[in-house]
């Protein structure tokens, strides 16, 4: 009797243990997903075509428990794609209640990609859990925002206005919206004549290269309005002179509103021309020289000067300073010379520099060098005399001719 007892208490316990089993996998199995996820940004903002963009993922626990082994996983569609295939699931680990965690993905846009919205699905799940499935959008090369303003480029400005080869300088330029009306009405629908312009880049060439980065604001241009935006660069040593395009490339609001602008760069080797206006010629060791000065560049040159340099010669003014000289623009100068050797008679190697500036870029060329003559006035006289005699020579021997012809015709 015990025994049966003992038996039917056991069974009863197996049972009671069995159904408290089952009552545990059962709320478990229906316990609601506490797990929240979107998309928190992503910029640039759409995505640009041929160019990378970064989608931040946030997930959110809004349960009232913890979430162990949280992961996610994106999958892009075309004409997106992931950077790197293997970093697609991104593991959290715990995610404790009304807490979020968030992870940064790169996508890059396929540079065929057309004007459109892209799908990307973002799989997401807990411990023991199977994945979830939520469905995004991502802006592909357009925007919510509808304007049809048409941009002009205008007032393209070089500074320096000519390069030199080696030269650095400035490029700028002004954006406008050349739209007169605020709104404009096609069919039935009414747009608004704004421009918003998302990037501005400039493209170098192979003889000058472009040291700033691209523009990118978002800035909105209304009917009429207008915007400067100015790009550094750097012009090669060794550039072959001639006109050099710079690509500049705009991304509006739409890419039916995309630009493309070719900017020519000039580029031109000559400089100073220094040309003696009389005989290089110092006399008793002091004197003048006069040289003419001339900008046969077709930009203005500012802080020009010149130097001469001869041995055993000063020169006053040295350097000197003429200041900023227009194109085609002549100046005359004269400069004071003093032999300052014992040697006051010969010839001297005279070197001409021209220094100056275009635009911010200093310049030292060695535009001539000449011969200058040293004499004095005993090697004057003495070449005076010299050619007295050889006067009076020829004289006794054309008089003596004359004597000698009447002589024989008296004969």
């Amino acid at each position: 009797m015990n025994l049966r007892k003992y038996v039917s208490l056991f069974i009863s316990l197996i049972v009671l243990t069995s159904l408290f089993s089952m009552s545990t996998a059962s709320v478990s199995a229906f316990q609601p997903n506490w797990l929240d996820v979107s998309i928190s940004k992503y910029n640039p903002s759409p995505a640009q075509i041929g160019e990378y963009v970064d989608v931040w993922i946030k997930v959110d626990n809004v349960g009232s428990g913890k979430v162990e082994d949280v992961s996610i996983e994106i999958v892009p569609e075309y004409p997106l794609s992931l950077d790197t295939p293997k970093n697609a699931v991104k593991k959290f680990g715990i995610v404790n209640p009304d807490s979020s965690v968030e992870h940064k993905y790169r996508l890059y846009v396929d540079e065929n990609a057309k004007p459109s919205t892209s799908e990307i699905t973002i799989r997401y799940r807990g411990e023991g859990e199977s994945w979830i499935e939520q469905e995004f959008d991502i802006a592909i090369g357009t925007d919510t925002y509808e304007g049809i303003g048409i941009v002009q480029l205008e007032n393209i400005h070089a500074e320096p206005e000519v390069m030199m080869p080696g030269d650095t300088g400035t490029i700028s330029f002004t954006l406008k919206n050349t739209a007169s009306q605020r709104t404009v009405k096609i069919g039935d629908e009414i747009f608004e004549n704004n421009v918003r312009i998302q990037r501005a880049t400039l493209h170098g060439c192979d003889r000058i290269d472009v040291e700033s980065e691209s523009y990118q604001g978002g800035g909105l241009l209304g009917p009429g309005d207008s915007m400067d935006i100015s790009y550094n660069i750097n012009v090669d040593e060794n550039a072959e002179v001639g006109t050099c395009y710079l690509d500049l490339s705009m991304r509006g609001s739409t890419h039916n509103y995309n630009n493309n602008w070719r900017i020519p760069v000039k580029i031109e080797s000559s400089s100073v021309k220094v040309i003696p206006s009389e005989q290089l010629r110092i006399e008793n060791g002091e004197g003048t020289l006069e040289f003419d000065v001339a900008n046969v560049r077709p930009n203005p040159l500012s802080s020009v000067n010149v130097e001469l340099q001869a041995e055993g010669v000063e020169f006053s003014p040295s350097p000197y300073f003429i200041g900023t000289m227009s194109p085609d623009e002549l100046f005359t100068i004269e400069v004071d010379t003093s032999v300052i050797s014992d040697n006051l008679t010969g010839t001297r190697e005279l070197m001409i520099t021209a220094n100056y500036r275009n635009g911010m870029n200093e310049h030292e060329n060695v535009v001539a060098v000449k011969e200058l003559k040293l004499v004095t006035n005993d090697e004057q006289s003495s070449n005076i005399a010299a050619i007295g005699g050889v006067l009076v020579i020829v004289a006794g021997a054309v008089a003596f001719m004359i004597y000698r012809r009447r002589k024989n015709k008296n004969q």
